[in-house]
């Protein structure tokens, strides 16, 4: 596919294309999606299915933490009722709240995170491609959501997709999507 690459003009290296070339970094990523501050990595397409493996039990902590943080307040409040000598731990309420509100904010912001990812797999685009709109193009053919998620996640095995204790191996492409990946 070395007749699809294109020179970077910052590194001055050749690069397949839908690379990106990370100011941060100072290096070229295939298939660049963004450069996260909470992982210090660019996430592409060597990691970027760990990145939704992240977001993905980040959301299930989250919202197990809520239940948590509820079925616990629910508990103090019969305590404070009955007997507010017996309530002898009162700051533990105020750090059940300020835990409950970290959880929704949490959970919150990687529900949005999640689904902005969701939809570029989906779309077969990155979150630079979407802001530069290099993507409209008509020649380009729609793939099947299956694929693009295999692609992502390095195996058809649905079930391994959530399974972060793997190697992800690259999958080989059909000949009609050879020269967009």
């Amino acid at each position: 596919e070395r007749e699809y690459w294109e020179l970077c003009n910052k590194c001055n290296m050749m690069r397949p294309k839908r690379s990106h070339h990370c100011s941060r970094c100072g290096h070229c990523v295939r298939r660049m999606d963004h450069h996260c501050p909470w992982i210090n990595n660019c996430v592409g397409e060597d990691n970027h299915w760990l990145f939704l493996q992240l977001c993905f039990y980040t959301q299930i902590l989250s919202s197990y933490t809520l239940i948590l943080d509820f079925c616990h307040y629910y508990y103090f409040l019969p305590l404070k009722k009955e007997n507010w000598d017996v309530f002898v731990f009162r700051h533990e309420l105020a750090l059940l709240r300020i835990s409950a509100f970290m959880g929704l904010i949490i959970l919150g912001g990687i529900s949005r995170l999640f689904y902005t990812q969701l939809m570029g797999v989906f779309t077969d685009t990155t979150s630079i491609e979407k802001m530069s709109n290099c993507c409209e193009d008509i020649s380009r053919p729609r793939k099947p959501w299956q694929q693009t998620f295999s692609e992502v996640f390095g195996t058809r095995w649905k079930i391994l997709w959530f399974i972060p204790f793997r190697q992800r191996q690259p999958l080989r492409v059909p000949y009609h999507f050879a020269n967009h990946v």
